[in-house]
């Protein structure tokens, strides 16, 4: 049952660590992130769309004879300082890697506007060698972008693993003290849950709490 409770939580954790935190963008200002349509032959930085901010809600006493509760993995990421640190380690690799291909797509414009104006006084060697810059710098994009993507990725992919080591525990002992049958997340879906039930406040206490490692 760990095993599966953990693949579970783990899946939660992908929309609520899997991006930058929209919580930690300025008021007033968004996100950085690629123009949806580029030039041709430029490859698109791997910037990932921000969950909304999901805050914790007051506490509501816990119903004495409640045998099951649930967990907002979003609230507890966005609120307790492991998560936020984690999403603050994957916008600054994302911020790092959507710089660096913007970078290269501007050296890209700069080459393709110089054979777009130039094209009829260049000579062919010339013109040749232009072209030749331009398709080895968007292979050069592509490749950035596909190694960008698969360390955000690989990134992710541990985070994620590491908040929910620290994570599961909280939710297994807080579960055992109150008698608790089953421990939902809110990601899962519910048609009602008695606002009670909800121990994301209880976790992000307890994990904020807790010695780090």
């Amino acid at each position: 049952m760990r095993a599966v409770k953990f693949a579970i939580i783990t899946g939660a954790l992908v929309v609520a660590l899997a991006a930058p935190s929209a919580a930690q963008t300025p008021a007033g200002q968004t996100p950085a992130q690629p123009s949806p349509t580029a030039p041709a032959g430029q490859a698109q930085p791997p910037a990932a769309t921000a969950p909304a901010p999901a805050k914790l809600q007051p506490p509501v006493p816990f119903p004495a004879d409640a045998k099951i509760a649930f967990v907002d993995m979003n609230a507890i990421a966005q609120n307790s300082a492991a998560g936020k640190d984690a999403s603050g380690k994957l916008k600054a690799l994302n911020d790092k890697k959507v710089a660096e291909i913007n970078d290269k797509n501007k050296q890209l414009q700069a080459l393709q506007q110089k054979l777009n104006t130039g094209g009829s006084v260049l000579n062919d060697a010339a013109r040749s060698q232009l072209e030749k810059d331009i398709d080895k710098l968007q292979r050069d994009i592509q490749f950035t972008q596909q190694n960008a993507q698969a360390e955000f990725q690989e990134l992710s992919n541990d985070l994620q693993a590491d908040f929910g080591k620290k994570v599961i525990p909280i939710i297994e002992a807080i579960a055992q003290e109150k008698g608790l049958h089953a421990v939902f997340t809110a990601e899962s879906g519910t048609a009602y849950v008695h606002p009670g039930l909800d121990i994301s406040a209880e976790v992000v206490k307890r994990l904020d709490a807790a010695p780090k490692k």
